[in-house]
C-alpha cells in the first residue's frame, strides 16, 4: 500500500522531501568512457567482444542479414504464413536473424498503432514560414530533416520495447530523415524478437544492428566498419546507455541526443467521484516500469485514499512484476490536498512526465498546468493508451525536465534554416541602424560591410 500524507500538516522541507525522485544508480562514468574508447579504436571487433562479455553471445557481425522472413500466425491452431504487408510505411527489407513468427492479431495491433502515430506526427509537421520584416527584407524559415539518425531500442532477453521503436521510427520517417538505423541488443542466441523486426519493417527501417548498451551508443556516434555514424541519437536505456549518450553529446566529434532521460513517473489528480480501481490500475501500470519509477496520487480525502489502497492490494495480487512494483511503491505516496492552488503548485513544481487528471472538472485544470510531459483527461484516459495506441509520442521528459523540455516529436528530427532575402531597398531602410549597433559593440568591420553598400545607394 502507498503511504498517505496530509499536505497541510507538513513543513516546507518535508514537502520537498516527499516530492524528491528516488535516488538513481551511479552512471559508471569511467567504465562508459572506457567502452566508448574501445569502440572508437576497435570498431566491430570491440562490439563482438562486448557482446560476448555483456550479452553472452557470439555474433559474426552486428548487422542483421536481410534473408529470413518474419512470419505471421493466427492465435491458436492454424497455418503460419509469410509476413506480407502492402500498407507498410517504407519499403525496407524484412530482417530476421532466424525464422520467427508474429501472430496476425499482433500484426493488426501494430498497424493500428502505426496508423495513429503517423497521423498525429504528420499533422504536427511545422509549416514553412515567410515574413516580410520591412520593404526589401524578407525572411523564410524552412525545415530540413536530419541526415542520419540512430534509434536505440532496449530489448535482448527482456520483453522487446516495440512501442519505443514505433515512437522513434515513425516521426523520423515522417520528417524524411534519409538514413534511419536501429541498434538493439540480441538475446542469448544472437536473435532479435520477430515482433520487433516486423515493427521495424512496417516503419521502413532498412538497417538493424544486434548491439546494445553503451557500446551501441558509441558505435552510432562514431561509426564502425558495419554501423554508419549518425548525427543524432534517440531512445531510452539503462544508466550505462544514458551516460554514454551524455558523453557523446558533449564531444564535438560525437552526436547530438534527444533529451535527458530518467525513470518513468506518473502523477494522478483525482476527486472523490473517481473510480478507485481505475486510479489504482494507473498507479500500478507505471510502477511496473522499474524499481526507481515513482507514482503519486493527489486526492481530496482520506476516504478516497483508503479506497485506492484497497484496490491496489487487490490488483497487485494478480500481477507478474510484483518485486519491481513493491520497490516503486516504496518510493511513492498518496497526498491528501483538497486545496486547488496548492495542488497546482505541486504539479508545476514536480513537472511530471505523465499527468492524469481523473476529476469531473478535468478540463478546467489544463489552463493552469505549465509543466508536464503529457496530460490525460477523464476517467477513461488510461496512460497505457498513450504508451501504445493514441498516436501522441510516449518519449517524454522525466525527472523534472518537463519544466524546460517537450516530448519527442517530428520537430526533433528536423532542423530549421532561415533564408534572408535583402535588396537595396532593405539596406536603405535598415542599414544605418545596423551600422550603429555594430559600432556600439566595437565591431567596425561589421559596420563597414553595410556602409560599403549604403555608399552605393
Amino acid at each position: 500500500m502507498l503511504t498517505c500524507i496530509d499536505w497541510s500538516e507538513m513543513t516546507a522541507t518535508e514537502r520537498q522531501n516527499r516530492l524528491t525522485r528516488p535516488m538513481q544508480k551511479r552512471s559508471a562514468q569511467n567504465e562508459v568512457q572506457a567502452i566508448i574508447a574501445a569502440v572508437r579504436e576497435g570498431g566491430d571487433e570491440a562490439l563482438r567482444q562486448f557482446s560476448r562479455e555483456f550479452d553472452g553471445v557470439d555474433i559474426d557481425s552486428p548487422a542483421l542479414p536481410a534473408k529470413s522472413l518474419v512470419r505471421t500466425r493466427r492465435l491458436g491452431p492454424g497455418p503460419t504464413t509469410n509476413f506480407r504487408d502492402e500498407t507498410m510505411l517504407g519499403q525496407g527489407p524484412t530482417y530476421a536473424s532466424s525464422p520467427g513468427s508474429i501472430e496476425l492479431a499482433e500484426l493488426s495491433a501494430l498497424k493500428t498503432a502505426i496508423r495513429n502515430i503517423r497521423a498525429y506526427h504528420e499533422a504536427t509537421l511545422p509549416p514553412a514560414v515567410q515574413v516580410d520584416i520591412a520593404p526589401g527584407l524578407r525572411i523564410e524559415r524552412l525545415y530540413r530533416p536530419i541526415d542520419r539518425v540512430g534509434l536505440y531500442v532496449p530489448g535482448g532477453n527482456n520483453t522487446p520495447l516495440i512501442s519505443s521503436l514505433l515512437m522513434q521510427a515513425i516521426p523520423a520517417l515522417v520528417a524524411g530523415c534519409p538514413l534511419r538505423i536501429v541498434c538493439t541488443p540480441p538475446n542469448a542466441r544472437g536473435e532479435i524478437d520477430p515482433r520487433l523486426l516486423a515493427a521495424a519493417r512496417l516503419c521502413g527501417i532498412e538497417q538493424i544492428f544486434r548491439v546494445g548498451g553503451a557500446q551501441a551508443i558509441a558505435a552510432m556516434a562514431y561509426g564502425t566498419e558495419s554501423i554508419p555514424r549518425v548525427d543524432k541519437i534517440f531512445g531510452p536505456g539503462n544508466a550505462y546507455v544514458t551516460e554514454a549518450k551524455n558523453q557523446v553529446a558533449l564531444d564535438a566529434n560525437g552526436a547530438a541526443i534527444d533529451m535527458p532521460a530518467g525513470p518513468s513517473e506518473v502523477m494522478i489528480l483525482a476527486d472523490d467521484q473517481a473510480n478507485p480501481a481505475y486510479v489504482a490500475a494507473d498507479l500500478l501500470a507505471q510502477a511496473e516500469h522499474g524499481p526507481d519509477s515513482q507514482v503519486l496520487l493527489i486526492c481530496d480525502s482520506v476516504g478516497f485514499a483508503n479506497a485506492v489502497n484497497q484496490a491496489l492490494v487487490a490488483q497487485f495480487q494478480t500481477l507478474s512484476r510484483q518485486a519491481i512494483i513493491q520497490q516503486s511503491l516504496a518510493g511513492s505516496c498518496i497526498i491528501i490536498c483538497p486545496d486547488r492552488p496548492a495542488v497546482l503548485a505541486i504539479v508545476n513544481e514536480y513537472a511530471p512526465e505523465h499527468l492524469i487528471i481523473n476529476r469531473l472538472d478535468n478540463q478546467g485544470w489544463v489552463k493552469d498546468i505549465r509543466n508536464a510531459g503529457t496530460i490525460f483527461l477523464g476517467p477513461w484516459a488510461a496512460e497505457t493508451m498513450g504508451d501504445y495506441i493514441s498516436g501522441s509520442n510516449h518519449v517524454l521528459p522525466t525527472n523534472g525536465f518537463a519544466r524546460s523540455h517537450s516530448g519527442l516529436s517530428t520537430l526533433d528530427f528536423l532542423k530549421a534554416i532561415s533564408v534572408q532575402s535583402i535588396d537595396r531597398v532593405g539596406v536603405k531602410q535598415l542599414g544605418e541602424a545596423a551600422c550603429i549597433l555594430a559600432r556600439m559593440e566595437g565591431l567596425d568591420a561589421h559596420a563597414n560591410a553595410v556602409q560599403q553598400r549604403l555608399g552605393d545607394i
